[in-house]
Order: structure tokens, then sequence, then C-alpha cells
């Protein structure tokens, strides 16, 4: 079984789970604006199960949801996911970047901070060529932080996402990508 890396930046380090980060995942997931984009809040059974789940993943990998934690005080910031796409779309397989941060957190260059050096692990740790993210065409904020870093959007890779129904408001989502500066494997 893989250990759980520890990715640090300047402000920030992305780690393992502790039994005490659950209780933070939990209302942070209760916020109606962190998961206005996500469709719903999450109930407090909801939120601790999926807690188990993408722990035992991160373990399990080595890479998938790092808590993100605020270096001054310790304080749980919020996450960030690297994984492969959960559902089929045109542009899958894939692997994706993601985050979610508590709503006390938002603003502070947090989420960049955090994704790019996400990124780079993926580029050169897991040896990933592309990495993509995405999100409702609405969530202009996530839009940002995608454009901050560095990640392209082509109209074309728009897509339907399929866990919103047909004519949702959420279901049309932006495709970004980001792709390795590494030289291409022969």
């Amino acid at each position: 079984m893989p250990s759980v890396p520890t990715i640090e930046t300047p402000r920030l380090t992305l780690r393992g789970w502790r039994d005490a980060d659950v209780e933070s995942w939990v209302r942070m997931n209760a916020h109606p604006r962190v998961t206005e984009f996500l469709g719903q809040s999450l109930t407090r059974e909801a939120a601790v199960s999926r807690a188990a789940v993408i722990r035992a993943e991160l373990e399990h990998n080595g890479y998938g949801w790092w808590v993100a934690e605020i270096k001054d005080g310790r304080r749980f910031a919020g996450a960030i996911v690297l994984r492969d796409v959960p559902f089929e779309a045109r542009f899958t397989p894939a692997s994706e970047i993601g985050w979610r941060l508590a709503f006390e957190h938002w603003g502070q260059g947090y989420a960049t901070e955090a994704a790019a050096a996400a990124l780079d692990f993926a580029f050169t740790r897991l040896g990933w060529r592309e990495v993509v993210a995405f999100t409702a065409a609405m969530n202009l904020r996530s839009q940002r932080v995608m454009e901050r870093l560095g990640m392209t959007r082509d109209p074309a890779d728009d897509f339907e996402h399929p866990a919103f129904a047909p004519g949702h408001r959420l279901r049309h989502h932006l495709l970004y990508r980001a792709m390795s500066k590494r030289a291409p494997l022969r």
C-alpha cells in the first residue's frame, strides 16, 4: 500500500486525513455556498461516509483527496483532489484535479496555491501527461482558478455532466486542460 505523500506550499500542507478532520469536512459540505455548484449539500451521514471512502482511497493509491491545512495555526482549509474522472464522457478516461475549500477560506488564493502544487505533483511524481478540471458553466470562481493555473479551455470540449438531469441548471460544464511540460514518452 502506498504511503500518503505530503505536498508543501508556502502557506499550506496537503496531507493525509486525521480523525479530527472529519468534523471540518462535514461542516464544509453542509455549507450552501460551498456546495452551490455541486447540486446539493451533504447530510452529516453522507459526509462522514464520503470522508471514510476518500481517506481509504488516498491511503491505497497515494493520491486522491488530500486535506489542505493552513500552516499558520494548522487549520483545515478544505481538500484538493487528483483522481480518475469517476464517470464516462467523451473526454474520458482522464485524470482530474479539483478543490473544495471551507467558505471562510475563500478569496485568499488557497485554491490556486494548493492546486498548482497538486498539478506539479501529478506531472512530476505521478507522471501524468494531462490533467483536466471541470465546473458548471455558472461557477465563475472555479473558472478563474483554472485560468490562474494556466489551464486552457476549448469550447468544443464542454459537456453535459451525467450527474445532472437534462435541463438542470448545473448540467452544462466547461472542461479545462493542463498539459505536462515534460517531454512525451517514446
